[in-house]
Formats: structure tokens, sequence, C-alpha cells
């Protein structure tokens, strides 16, 4: 099946995988969680379970959650007895999640923070709304 992989401070990749739950481990490093962030539920992203305690540095937000190391982005559907499968993504859901993920996290030292403080350039309300901060 077809998916997309995001790793930390990497283009969005297609690869090809097996519907193989130890495959699917393979690409995350470890024991997989899933991610449901696609309202239609039509996709779903799967992480690694312990990547806020396996020292992964953060990778982008999937949904409401930063995700930290490597995830990847497979079809959802559901069977004949409606138990969810993984399925290969469309050309369409590929283009779709390859621009949602293009962007990786940047993350600014407090040094900078007070620099660009100092200088003039955000004033603390901007700043901290830019980042995601709140003093």
């Amino acid at each position: 099946m077809k998916i997309l992989v995001v790793e930390p401070e990497k283009k969005p990749y297609t690869r090809e995988i097996s519907d193989d739950f130890h495959e699917m481990q393979e690409v995350v490093g470890g024991l997989i969680e899933p991610i449901r962030f696609e309202p239609k539920n039509d996709a779903i992203a799967f992480c690694n379970e312990e990547f806020l305690l396996n020292g992964s540095r953060p990778n982008r937000f999937v949904g409401d959650v930063l995700v930290h190391g490597t995830f990847f982005v497979v079809g959802n559907a559901f069977d004949e007895y409606g138990e969810e499968i993984s399925v290969s993504l469309t050309d369409e859901q590929i283009e779709k999640y390859s621009e949602k993920f293009e962007f990786q996290m940047c993350f600014l030292p407090e040094d900078l923070c007070g620099i660009l403080r100092e200088i003039g350039i955000f004033d603390d309300e901007d700043l901290d709304e830019e980042l995601g901060m709140s003093m």
C-alpha cells in the first residue's frame, strides 16, 4: 500500500509497504499509535507510541498532537464487517498531505526570543502569539 512518510527535518515522501503490522512498526521505529486527524476519517496517521519517552525530535502537528519522530499517513477504509482497514493513499490524498506536512516545526531558543523583543521586531504580545507562548 502507498503511504506518505514524514520524518523530522525532511519533506514528506511516498513509500510502498505491505499491510503488515511489523512493517508499519519499522517505518516509525517502534510500536505504532494511531492519530485520527481527518474529519472524514478517510486517512489516519501512525506514529511511534513512545515518541515522548524515546528522545525523538519534534516533527509536525498532526491534528492537535505535536508528533515527535517519524510518522506516516495511510488511507483509512472500512471492510464489509465495519472494521477499519489501512489502504493506499490516493494521488489526491498524497498531494493534499504532502502540502499539509511540507513545512517542519521551527523552535526558537529562548535567548533569541529575548533578542527579538529587545530590538523591537515584535512586542511581547505579538511575539508570544506568534510563538504560541504565554508569559
